[in-house]
């Protein structure tokens, strides 16, 4: 079975709708070697089991978003909206289907999601990183600043807040004295 379908196959008929990681029943259907009427018809025969949030019927535009995203043509078409199962309903349909090719490809379809969710925690755990060390750099560079800030206030002494300007010495002509030996400007 590993040899026929591979985790990648699987991965790229995985798509986001309405937030869920879900896989088209035609695609299902193709996986598990079956038609797809036949795989609608067992669903049906257990609603019970496939509540709304384990599989569900596509609108008109999603289903249309969707031909886009796959690059589909409406020729040859279907003529009832696609449903789309979630994990849950695809784990679902192990219980359904018991044919030895449905559990082995049900196996492969719960890795890959297994490993799609790997990676988005992968993903999370590096967004959360970089926002953490973008906070850090914040601060170091407000700190930067004020260094720069001192530097170039020490550097220019005439801007210094903290020293008098110095007299002149040496002999002036509007200077007078001021009381004994004590000269003014």
């Amino acid at each position: 079975m590993k040899s026929l379908i591979s985790l990648e196959h699987v991965e790229r008929r995985i798509y986001l709708i309405r937030g869920h990681k879900v896989m088209l029943d035609s695609d299902l259907a193709e996986l598990y070697g079956v038609t797809t009427g036949n795989l609608n018809l067992t669903v049906h025969r257990n609603k019970d089991r496939f509540p709304d949030d384990f599989a569900f019927r596509l609108t008109a535009e999603e289903t249309d978003n969707l031909r886009l995203q796959i690059a589909s043509s409406r020729w040859g078409g279907r003529r009832y909206l696609p449903y789309v199962f979630t994990q849950e309903g695809i784990a679902m349909l192990s219980g359904v289907l018991h044919t030895k090719r449905a559990i082995a490809v049900n196996v492969l379809i719960m890795r890959t999601f297994v490993k799609l969710r790997e990676m988005l925690s992968t993903h999370k755990e590096l967004a959360k990183k970089l926002e953490e060390l973008e906070k850090r750099m914040g601060t170091y560079d407000q700190q930067i600043l004020r260094l720069f800030e001192t530097i170039r206030e020490l550097m220019a002494p005439s801007l210094s807040p903290y020293k008098e300007p110095k007299r002149k010495i040496g002999y002036q002509p509007n200077m007078r004295l001021r009381g004994p030996l004590t000269w003014v400007q």
